[in-house]
């Protein structure tokens, strides 16, 4: 047996054949998830107390406008780093950062404190969540690919669920800071612990490349090169670039002008944990079947049909009022959600080549996370402009629509359903 294929055949591709260490990358996400659900139900409702002024709309996106700058510029910095390095490192690395976190909202004397806490957190989710879907790719291999990163979004975003609903509560119970102060940091240490039985999975994706048709390096392109191909020169990476970047939009509506919005209409920090916890627990939990829906009949019409679906959710929350009503388009965006997230992070990896697949995923992530910071900017001046929240609603609406339609109109199939011939097993 020659050293490729004994390299093939110790770095066997699949989930079941991988399950232990599947099983501790899924847990990783889990926590990845916790750390940012935790500031989504109490920091936008907390935001008079940090000395933001009512109304002062774009001020108070500044801690999502500086999360997403950060965690999309190092988005391009972990998947390269991570294909030259490794992707347990890059992990440590990004763990360390959650550390002060909650300790800097905890010890806040103003809101630069809180945007400063985010610009730790976009290091923390950029090499994390990067590094956990990653793993889980390199792991999965082509055939399970929607399925891995399915399940890695569900689990992170069913995190982002449970921390806002469970902050919420806690914070009733002891106060945000130390609810947020206990909370991120008990999710961090764990993190860190779990952090000592999970492997590499670099040696996964030399063994793939190695098995494959073409054993040879891919041709050396700069960063630059990669960043410029994937942003703007290939059409489907660019519109699904441009997609990545619209579902980020409405996220960045759901973080910070959703619980103002609510709090408007009467409903209190708890009920608030509710409809944005149902948003993310619906997003995560419905990934565990979207993923591998994407599987069985391709990426586009996943992906489109998730596009409309969030912006029906997000227009039919403009027209109703009540916690019931709103708890049932909370569903609808979550399941939207669902269908194009992890979809969109599959259709990039089906052409992606192994050896810069860390690469050109990190391009995508670097547009996609980019997302927070147009939004937060882009939002936070029509509801300034406007002095109040519905016009922000109906923007984000509209461009979630456009989005899904350039993708319809100009994205082939990546991954095809296989047709079952006559006489196959």
């Amino acid at each position: 047996m020659n050293p490729v294929q004994a390299a093939a055949g110790a770095y066997q591709r699949g989930i079941a054949r991988n399950r232990g260490q599947f099983l501790l990358q899924t847990s990783q996400v889990f926590f990845v998830g916790l750390i940012i659900g935790m500031e989504r139900t109490v920091l936008p409702s907390l935001a008079q107390d940090f000395g933001v002024a009512k109304g002062a709309f774009l001020f108070l996106a500044s801690f999502v406008i500086s999360f997403g700058l950060v965690k999309g510029a190092l988005n391009l910095v972990a998947g390269s780093l991570s294909d030259r390095v490794g992707r347990k490192r890059v992990l440590l690395i990004g763990w360390i950062a959650g550390i002060p976190i909650p300790l800097l909202i905890f010890f806040a004397a103003n809101w630069w404190w809180i945007v400063a806490a985010n610009v730790f957190l976009g290091i923390n989710q950029a090499f994390t969540w990067t590094m956990t879907v990653t793993s889980q790719i390199d792991l999965a291999g082509s055939r399970q690919r929607g399925l891995a990163v399915g399940i890695n979004e569900a689990v992170g975003y069913l995190g982002m669920g449970v921390a806002g609903l469970a902050t919420g509560y806690l914070a009733v119970l002891y106060g945000p800071r130390w609810a947020l102060l206990l909370f991120g940091l008990g999710v961090v240490l764990l993190a860190l612990v779990l952090l000592l039985r999970v492997r590499d999975t670099i040696a996964w994706v030399h063994a793939e490349h190695a098995a494959g048709p073409i054993s040879s390096p891919p041709p050396k392109r700069s960063w630059m090169q990669s960043f410029l191909e994937v942003s703007f020169q290939n059409p489907r990476y660019r519109a699904f670039c441009q997609a990545g970047v619209a579902n980020k939009v409405a996220d960045t509506l759901v973080w910070v002008l959703f619980p103002l919005y609510f709090l408007e209409h009467a409903m209190g920090v708890v009920a608030i944990g509710w409809i944005t916890g149902v948003y993310g627990a619906v997003w995560g939990l419905s990934q565990l079947w979207t993923g591998y829906l994407a599987d069985r009949i391709g990426r586009k019409i996943p992906i489109v049909s998730g596009f409309f679906l969030l912006s029906a959710g997000l227009a039919a929350t403009a027209l109703v009022q009540g916690f019931v009503l709103w708890m049932s388009t909370a569903l609808i965006m979550g399941l939207g959600m669902a269908l194009l997230y992890p979809n969109l992070v599959a259709a990039m990896s089906d052409t992606a080549p192994p050896l810069e697949r860390g690469r050109i995923l990190g391009v995508y992530r670097y547009w996609r996370d980019t997302g927070y910071a147009i939004g937060g900017l882009l939002l936070g001046l029509v509801a300034q402009w406007s002095n109040e929240i519905l016009p922000a609603v109906w923007a984000t609406a509209g461009i979630v629509a456009l989005s899904g339609l350039w993708v319809a109109l100009t994205v082939k199939e990546t991954h095809p359903r296989p047709v079952q011939k006559k006489g196959n097993v």
